[in-house]
């Protein structure tokens, strides 16, 4: 008898990433037009983490403004962000142009974007407490400009995901890859920040001078700009020139929103979000206040925000696989626990002169670098792969592509609330009597001694550093629960809208109503799918051998010649 041999080629280095992360084809087809498109990601995450962690630091230490006078320069730059973004949605989904409909903005907002960052820390020798009002003008007009670009990146960006990868799962593997890419913007920002500070003296922006943050902004905004330009350059976008646009005017624009907020999913995931980002940025917005006061362990800053990027990075598998095997709700409900106990952690320290030399506090102070970055992993990577999913059930109501509008509240919420958080602490800090700038500084310098903040002080830090981000925590976690679309209801609806631009009409079973009126919020005759359905003809949605829903091929092959296009 002869012996049968089965022997297999082991797997190559590309096969075993492609398998990782869940992704069927090749590296170059597949993979590369994720990392084209979330390269992006770096300049709007990595600008965002640096201007968090420093700026509030940088006006009320190095530029020497009241607490109070930095909230006015973070407030109106969050209110006109409120303004603008809503007309970049509107004025991104008309656009007519052979590049598309959003793509274009990114490259015509990357010169702004890279001169306002570099702009925002440099203040031409102004001195906050010598010269309020012209510290307290320059600073907002800078951070104006700068939100400005941003919202004309980031609005863009975000919706061109739901025509790039049209499939729900695709999008999953996007935002994955999105994910991995605001990492690789975070951490790199915040390792040359401290070097920079490091190499002139410096443990953080409070005790240093302005040269070297501005260093570390020029460096940063041409790096920021070359990601743009990169995202710009290799991904591809449907044209646009053939768009049908009805009139502009105010009542238009009003009524373009007035149908987003109909939206029953929108506003589920849209309070959901909202509830999540003022814990983190509450959360974030005092964390230094806390570190440097409460825990008086300032110089261990630098290691506590390392920790926070390896933690933050390291539940990314495990958030991708839950997801992909349970649905995109299911990792918040198993890790979010980790942020409420990373909140809870700040509660049991105390400010003493022993902290900054106790290995305890020290160890106490890392475990929150750990467990709240995991935790809130899972709220926020459900929120990113819930939000492309927005847009198709908005074609569901209205028949028409509307991303950049959808979009706008993406980004309102990132930065508006960011923005609005950090004036809303300052204002908090001040009236609990927090003492920042000269006064702090020369006391430590001529003293030797930390400076103690009084009691009222620090009830205020621990306020906005624990007790307001878990009950939005709370609130956000159950809002999440009552999130109603899974994958076949999605499934459903990019089916019916499919068939319903092909045919003109559509044809569902009571049950099928049933779920869209679910998801959508209105009633089936409402909405655009259930509109001009008098044709004698039957279009009626078909299942595969697996039970759901087949799109159809046309529209599939459409977008994947969009996504892979050269």
């Amino acid at each position: 008898m002869g012996t049968e041999t089965n022997t297999q080629a082991k797997p190559t280095l590309e096969q075993r990433i492609l398998k990782v992360i869940g992704v069927k084809g090749t590296f170059k087809k597949d993979v590369m037009p994720m990392i084209n498109y979330s390269s992006a990601n770096i300049t709007t995450s990595g600008s965002g983490y640096v201007i968090s962690l420093y700026f509030t630091l940088f006006l009320t230490g190095v530029v020497n403004l009241k607490p109070e006078h930095a909230a006015i320069v973070t407030f109106i730059a969050g209110i006109w962000d409120a303004v603008i973004d809503p007309f970049i949605g509107i004025i991104t989904d008309r656009t007519r142009s052979r590049y598309g409909r959003h793509r274009r903005y990114i490259l015509w907002a990357m010169p702004l974007y890279a001169v306002s960052f570099a702009m925002l820390w440099n203040s031409y020798g102004l001195d906050g407490r010598a010269r309020p009002v012209q510290a307290v003008v320059y600073f907002t007009v800078v951070y104006v400009l700068y939100k400005t670009a941003y919202s004309f990146v980031d609005v863009p960006h975000v919706a061109m995901l739901p025509e790039l990868a049209p499939d729900y799962d695709l999008r999953t593997q996007y935002n994955s890859v999105g994910y991995i890419f605001n990492s690789i913007g975070m951490f790199p920002s915040f390792v040359l920040a401290m070097a920079v500070l490091a190499a002139f003296g410096f443990s953080d922006p409070e005790k240093g001078s302005e040269f070297p943050m501005l260093l570390v902004g020029i460096i940063l905004g041409v790096v920021y700009a070359v990601c743009l330009v990169h995202t710009f350059r290799k991904v591809r976008e449907k044209p646009s020139l053939d768009l049908k646009l009805e009139k502009f005017d105010f009542k238009y624009f009003l009524h373009e929103y007035a149908l987003v907020v109909k939206n029953k999913a929108f506003r589920q995931y849209f309070f959901m979000s909202l509830c999540y980002n003022t814990a983190c940025n509450f959360y974030r917005s005092s964390l230094v206040f806390y570190i440097r006061y409460i825990a008086r362990l300032i110089r261990l800053y630098g290691l506590f925000t390392t920790i926070e990027g390896i933690a933050e990075t390291s539940a990314f598998p495990f958030n991708y696989a839950v997801t992909m095997k349970h649905g995109k709700k299911k990792c918040a409900y198993i890790v979010t626990p980790l942020m409420i106990l990373g909140f809870a952690i700040c509660l049991f320290m105390n400010p003493t002169e022993k902290n900054s030399g106790s290995i305890i506090w020290t160890i106490i102070l890392m475990l929150t670098a750990i467990c709240y970055p995991f935790g809130k992993s899972g709220i926020g990577y459900a929120a990113t792969n819930i939000f492309p999913d927005i847009s198709d059930i908005d074609e569901a109501i209205t028949g028409r592509r509307r991303e950049g509008v959808i979009g706008t509240f993406n980004t309102l919420i990132k930065t508006c609330v960011s923005t609005t958080i950090q004036s809303l602490v300052l204002v908090i800090l001040g009236v609990f009597g927090l003492q920042t700038g000269t006064e702090v500084t020369e006391y430590e310098k001529t003293t030797g001694l930390l400076f103690d903040q009084p009691n009222s002080a620090l009830f205020g830090v621990r306020l906005c550093v624990v007790i307001v981000p878990i009950a939005f925590t709370l609130i956000s976690l159950f809002l999440l629960r009552r999130f109603e679309m899974n994958k076949g209801d999605h499934r459903l609806i990019s089916a019916a809208v499919a068939t319903k631009h092909k045919y003109g009409s559509i044809t569902l079973t009571e049950e099928e109503i049933k779920v869209v009126e679910s998801i959508t919020g209105q009633k089936y005759q409402n909405t655009w799918l259930g509109q001009n359905n008098n044709s004698s003809e039957e279009h009626r949605l078909e299942k595969n051998d697996l039970g759901e829903y087949i799109i159809l091929l046309e529209i599939e092959e459409e977008m994947a010649k969009i996504r892979t296009a050269k």
